[in-house]
């Protein structure tokens, strides 16, 4: 398919989703920038006083929003990036100068390894090693007994391409005993930090307070435009702050960014739980409704769901499960899923999507979702 068709079926796509009266998640690709830059000028005075002076490098808002992040995970201090590939990147630099040792540990479907181009060892110098290849986060004996040694240890909470998994309060505080009896220290990978705490049982600070750094994304379940922040001890922060200079991150004026992550810490935070908790009934619904529904095969997974949000897989190509999917919201104005993937590694004709539970899906009761696995099933013929 050409860049052209393939641009006519992304426009198809967004126009079903964005003309669905009923959807579980409504991400900011539903919205035109018009809307978008309306309501961010409408709703930002709430959060800051837009008669200061223009942001520019960091000394208003950003500066702000930095010192609100870290007394939200209760770290010494703040840096923003403009993207979290940025920010993590030099948190793991950083941790090698000072550790002495650029191998980081990590899992093989974490963020760096999967949707990086190989940045670590290409950009930043570093070596990966692979505790475990299991679909979870690796255990306290894998990290204990893995024969190569290590400077960082990078735990990704959740792990999206897991599925969004977590592991147990006790196994997540286990694996960070391991890895500092071995002298390592351990960053986070927070970018769905926000939603963990359900799951966890404790709050944004407990979990903060197992590592050494941490970071975490603005437009993932917040809903802001974009951008980052590292949080850590000051000396860390600060020179995280020479490098994202040297990475080209010191943007002259990000001050959208930073009042939509401000709005999104305000508004969507709070919410977060109830999403959580939603989700379970969503994914519940959903094991029904295809148990009942004749296909051959399906999975929800985990289930019930660690956050807000999981995968769903069943045994199609993308191309019959995307058209299924734009064709139901087209036809009916519901929207149950997006865009399918091919499983990685997996035999063909079996394919994934993601689900998300935020604020519009709090509407759907069980009997909804169920509705709508009927619907979405007779399309798929």
């Amino acid at each position: 398919m050409g860049d052209t068709d393939e641009q006519k079926q992304r426009h198809r796509r967004l126009t079903a989703w964005r003309g669905s009266a009923k959807v579980l998640a409504r991400p900011s690709a539903d919205h035109t920038l018009a809307e978008r830059l309306a309501a961010l000028a409408a709703d930002a005075g709430t959060v800051h006083d837009l008669d200061e002076w223009t942001d520019t490098y960091g000394n208003g808002v950003v500066a702000e929003l930095e010192r609100r992040t870290a007394d939200l995970l209760d770290m010494e201090a703040a840096a923003f990036f403009p993207t979290g590939t940025m920010a993590q990147q030099v948190a793991l630099r950083c941790w090698a100068g000072r550790t002495g040792d650029p191998v980081v540990a990590l899992h093989p479907l974490s963020h760096p390894e999967v949707h990086e181009r190989g940045a670590l060892t290409a950009v930043g110098g570093l070596r990966t090693v692979h505790p475990t290849t299991e679909p979870r986060l690796p255990t306290a004996e894998e990290v204990r007994d893995l024969p190569e040694p290590f400077g960082t240890l990078m735990l990704e909470l959740p792990l999206r391409d897991a599925g969004f998994t977590l592991p147990t309060w006790e196994e997540l505080t286990a694996v960070v005993a391991a890895a500092r009896d071995r002298d390592a220290v351990v960053h986070l990978d927070g970018a769905r930090l926000w939603e963990c705490g359900p799951h966890l049982g404790r709050t944004l600070p407990e979990i903060a307070a197992l590592a050494d750094s941490v970071y975490v994304s603005f437009y993932k379940s917040l809903d802001g435009l974009s951008g980052a922040v590292l949080a850590g001890p000051a000396t860390l922060v600060e020179q995280a702050r020479t490098w994202r200079h040297r990475y080209g991150g010191q943007v002259f004026q990000q001050y959208p960014a930073a009042l939509s992550a401000l709005l999104g810490l305000e508004r969507e935070l709070p919410r977060l739980p109830s999403y959580v908790e939603h989700a379970k009934l969503v994914a519940g619904a959903l094991a029904e409704g295809f148990a009942g529904s004749g296909v051959p095969w399906f999975r929800v997974h985990p289930e019930p769901p660690h956050t807000h949000q999981f995968q769903m897989w069943l045994p199609y190509g993308t191309e019959v499960l995307d058209e299924a999917s734009v064709r139901q919201a087209e036809e009916t104005g519901v929207t149950l899923f997006r865009r399918w993937f091919p499983a990685a590694g997996g035999p063909p004709g079996v394919s994934f999507t993601e689900v998300t539970v935020a604020a519009p899906g709090l509407e759907w009761t069980a009997d909804d979702v169920r509705e709508a696995v009927a619907g979405f099933v007779e399309r798929l013929v």
